[in-house]
């Protein structure tokens, strides 16, 4: 019988559901991401969850993966590994038996409503016989054409009270809601979170899931936007462009004329820095 209050993520998202902060989750996508994550909660004595996506695994097989796992293991702090987006049955079976993930999401919301419940009911036994626990959610949005959002779809895929416990009943112990937020770029008017049919989920079903933030793009997410997420009930929030276009930006300036170890070294640095600022703006520094 899975016990999920052994898993090291599930224990570092409750302590955040328990402090009234987010845990952030950085996606990685190489060593560089991995030591800023570590390096940042170590200097912010914050948590952390490092999150690979499914190309790191058929990029590399179990290279980053292990790496990710090496190096939560011997923080001085607590860190756990995540697989975000895993979007097929073989991916999530193949990451769990890899070893390394502390989490998977297991994100069938390209599938009709009842597939998507059947295959995600399925794969969390899948990663529960595995000590692995797992994230939902029930739809999916992304920009449409020139980045504009289409309002009929974002108002079709929004969660209601009936989803979130559908998807609870699946055995998921995190759930990503769609409350206006969007995987992509947002369109001109910028982010519509709907924080009332966020409080509502918790509200109806937060005695059982912790709750995650999708679409938090560094174009559009602020610390006012973060913290009225936070304040709203989410206790995981992902992050990936805030903390990945230092790296791009350090390349583009430096690659040409700085020595490869020195390079590697700033981007580095450059990464741990805007991570630390997420930890301030998410209220986990000095939680850890």
């Amino acid at each position: 019988m899975f016990d999920p209050s052994q898993n090291k993520a599930y224990q570092i998202v409750e302590h955040a559901h328990k402090g009234g902060y987010a845990v952030p989750a950085i996606c990685c996508y190489n060593i560089e991401g991995i030591l800023a994550s570590v390096r940042a909660a170590e200097a912010k004595k914050s948590p952390v969850l490092v999150q690979l996506f499914p190309w790191a695994v058929e990029y590399a097989d179990g290279v980053l993966v292990h790496a990710a796992a090496e190096a939560a293991r011997n923080a001085s702090v607590p860190v756990a590994v995540h697989m975000d987006h895993a979007q097929t049955p073989d991916m999530v079976r193949r990451a769990a038996d890899l070893g390394g993930f502390d989490g998977i999401m297991v994100d069938m919301s390209h599938y009709e409503r009842e597939e998507n419940l059947s295959k995600t009911k399925e794969l969390v036994e899948y990663c529960a016989s595995k000590g692995i626990v797992t994230e939902a959610e029930p739809g999916r949005i992304t920009g449409t054409e020139d980045g504009v959002a289409d309002i009929a779809e974002l108002q079709s895929v929004l969660t209601t009270p009936e989803q979130a416990e559908e998807f609870v009943a699946t055995g998921i112990q995190w759930l990503a809601p769609a409350f206006g937020n969007v995987h992509g770029k947002y369109g001109p008017q910028g982010p519509q979170l709907e924080l009332d049919r966020l409080r509502g989920l918790v509200s109806a079903v937060g005695d059982r899931v912790r709750f995650v933030l999708h679409g938090a793009g560094a174009e559009y997410f602020d610390e006012k936007r973060f913290r009225d997420c936070v304040d709203a009930g989410m206790v995981k929030a992902n992050i990936n462009d805030i903390v990945n276009d230092a790296y791009l930006h350090i390349m583009r300036e430096k690659a040409a004329n700085t020595p490869l170890t020195k390079l590697l070294e700033e981007v580095t640095d450059a990464m741990q820095k805007q991570v630390e600022l997420c930890m301030d703006w998410l209220g986990s520094t000095g939680k850890a």
